[in-house]
């Protein structure tokens, strides 16, 4: 007997969270994310993700043991500023059973049917700063801190049930020690005085913060024409600073100004911290933080996050400045691997960024959709 509970209170809503660590305790290749970063996430006073959103999230019990979860979401700003009559699912992790899928996405196709939306497509966050997508390839390689890992089925259950697939990301990785930097480091130099463009010295998280709103705002304009674009709110960038970049090191944050001291690109890599998040399994205590500030100085490895470069400087080789300046630090802190998070297939321009160093495409993902 299969039955859906919606979970509400804090109770409920860290069962949600721990289904994922009993589904996937035996599984090398799957990252845990932090229990405490997930119920801040999913905190409607908190994330200000639910401005614009809002979200229900259900856990299935089949004889009365939890099999799968997912969480229904209706990002209002994509509904009513850019058309898109949808219904997202997120947080979807289920066992090897297509009956308990079906019932758990019975409850999206709810929420979207009470609203008359057009159609179901997932998983995904409430917006593009969130995971996104199931692995349709790369079942056998270690997630990131900032990916869902899934299982194969997942393809399966989805297809038999209708859906078809929408966007496709791909994942891939290459070896610092292969980084020619004769590629870029002229072409830098050029650009730099063609443009008159210069470096920003920062040092310090202190430093940085003053940036973060005008680097959102370039995020929002260099990203805007892709499809599933929704851009950043006031009030999320607030909560992205106190989330994320007071972590980051500051070495990996790079911000490039024209003459007038106007920040034309910017650029965000963080530490590997998958092994980190393996090791604190959920939790920053007792010894959590002390693997991840651990990884944070120590890393072998660095996630390319972020980047962006303002429309009028695109195509002008601003990104062999970027090169430059990551070359330095990760040579410094004798780097050997860089990772890139999923990007869209189909943006083709940062894809070319990336041909003469030579990446692996280890991994691929993409999101499904349904008509309801």
């Amino acid at each position: 007997m299969i039955t859906i509970k919606e979970a509400v209170t804090k109770k409920e809503i860290t069962e949600f969270i721990k289904f994922s660590f009993t589904l996937y305790k035996d599984n090398p290749n799957w990252i845990p994310p932090l229990i405490s970063d997930e119920l801040a996430t999913f905190d409607k006073k908190e994330n200000p993700a639910f401005d614009n959103a809002e979200a229900y999230f259900y856990i299935a019990y089949k004889d009365g043991v939890a099999a799968g979860k997912v969480a229904a979401i209706i990002n209002w700003q994509e509904v009513k500023n850019q058309g898109k009559s949808k219904v997202r699912f997120g947080w979807f992790d289920v066992i090897d059973d297509i009956e308990v899928t079906k019932a758990l996405l019975e409850k999206v196709y709810e929420l979207g049917r009470k609203h008359n939306l057009e159609h179901v497509e997932g998983p995904m966050g409430f917006s593009n700063l969130d995971k996104v997508g199931i692995l349709i390839k790369g079942f056998d390689q270690m997630g990131t801190a900032i990916t869902w890992y899934s299982n194969a089925y997942y393809i399966d259950h989805l297809q038999q049930l209708g859906f078809v697939k929408e966007k496709e990301f791909i994942e891939s990785i290459f070896s610092f020690n292969n980084v020619d930097p004769n590629l870029f480091m002229k072409a830098s130099a050029m650009i730099k005085k063609r443009y008159k463009l210069r470096v920003l010295d920062l040092k310090t998280p202190k430093d940085i913060m003053p940036w973060v709103d005008e680097m959102f705002d370039l995020f929002n304009t260099s990203y805007a024409k892709l499809s599933s674009f929704v851009a950043v709110s006031e009030r999320q960038k607030e909560y992205f600073k106190k989330k994320y970049v007071s972590f980051i090191n500051p070495e990996y944050i790079k911000f490039i100004v024209d003459e007038n001291n106007k920040l034309i690109s910017f650029s965000i890599v963080m530490p590997d911290f998958a092994p980190a998040f393996k090791k604190a399994n959920g939790s920053l205590f007792p010894f959590g933080w002390y693997h991840l500030l651990r990884a944070r100085k120590h890393s072998k490895g660095v996630a390319f996050y972020l980047i962006g470069v303002t429309p009028e400087y695109q195509n002008k080789g601003v990104t062999a400045i970027i090169f430059e300046e990551y070359f330095n630090a990760f040579k410094a802190n004798k780097i050997e691997q860089c990772i890139r998070t999923p990007e869209l297939d189909e943006n083709n321009a940062i894809h070319n960024l990336w041909k003469n160093f030579d990446p692996i495409i280890h991994k691929r993902r993409a999101t499904f959709i349904k008509n309801l």
